[in-house]
């Protein structure tokens, strides 16, 4: 598993280059059906990287806000997606939703082996 720090400045060029790349290609993104589709799941992929940006970011100054981050970086990538277009800002909320109880998923399973390993040891 990657440091902190290290995650923390890979989730934060990730989370630029996403945004900029998904402002370049705004009237592409909104010029269709499926692009607008495609143009909410980059806005999702922006919240999942703001919020990997920030959830290391408390992690590393030792503080936890809990749903505040999830506030936060859902309210960035909303805010993006409705530069695209408007039926953006439904499909982000809807691919957000659907990362966030992965990645909640993935942090409990996450815990539960640590935990196990500290047992056992």
């Amino acid at each position: 598993m990657a440091a902190a720090g290290s995650s923390m400045l890979y989730s934060l060029f990730l989370f630029v280059a996403t945004l900029s790349l998904q402002e370049m290609f705004r009237a592409k993104l909104a010029s269709s059906e499926l692009f607008t589709i495609l143009g909410g799941f980059t806005s999702s992929i922006v919240f999942l990287t703001l919020l990997t940006f920030i959830g290391n970011y408390q992690e590393t100054i030792g503080v936890k806000t809990g749903w505040g981050a999830v506030i936060i970086a859902e309210a960035v990538a909303l805010i993006a997606a409705c530069t695209v277009h408007r039926v953006c800002i439904t499909t982000c909320f809807l691919f957000s939703t659907g990362l966030l109880y992965e990645v909640n998923k993935l942090s409990g399973m996450t815990d539960i082996k640590a935990k196990r390993k500290r047992m056992f040891t």
